[in-house]
């Protein structure tokens, strides 16, 4: 039998912020419960903010806006995503995620399978 694991908010990883100025906490996946199938992390983008433009080879990202407004950037062009939006990016789609808004932006993305460092490459088109 599987055993069922719980993760307690006051046990997560610190916080961790990202040279592109995204605020990062995992929440359980590969590097908290070795889980390889999936990896989910809390993700704060300050006003101003934003990731840099990168893809992945491997794993995909799923995101779910949970408070603020996003302007996304793939290989399609530009969707605004706000509270309650979701967004799959599959593997090999180049992405940006910005906040444009005066209020902090919060989401959930999964990665699946679970995301390693060795799978992010950055595309040098920071401006969309």
């Amino acid at each position: 039998m599987a055993r069922e694991l719980v993760s307690k908010i006051e046990n997560r990883s610190p916080k961790v912020t990202s040279p592109g100025g995204e605020i990062l906490r995992e929440v359980p996946g590969n590097q908290v419960s070795r889980i390889k199938s999936h990896r989910l992390t809390e993700v704060t983008i300050l006003p101003g903010m934003s990731s840099k433009t990168h893809f992945h080879k491997i794993s995909d990202d799923s995101y779910l806006i949970f408070s603020g407004e996003a302007e996304l950037h793939n290989n399609q062009g530009q969707i605004n995503l706000k509270a309650g939006d979701s967004m799959l990016i599959q593997p090999g789609e180049s992405h940006q995620i910005i906040n444009h808004s005066q209020e902090d932006l919060d989401f959930l993305v999964t990665w699946a399978p679970a995301w390693q460092p060795d799978d992010n490459f950055p595309t040098h088109k920071d401006e969309p």
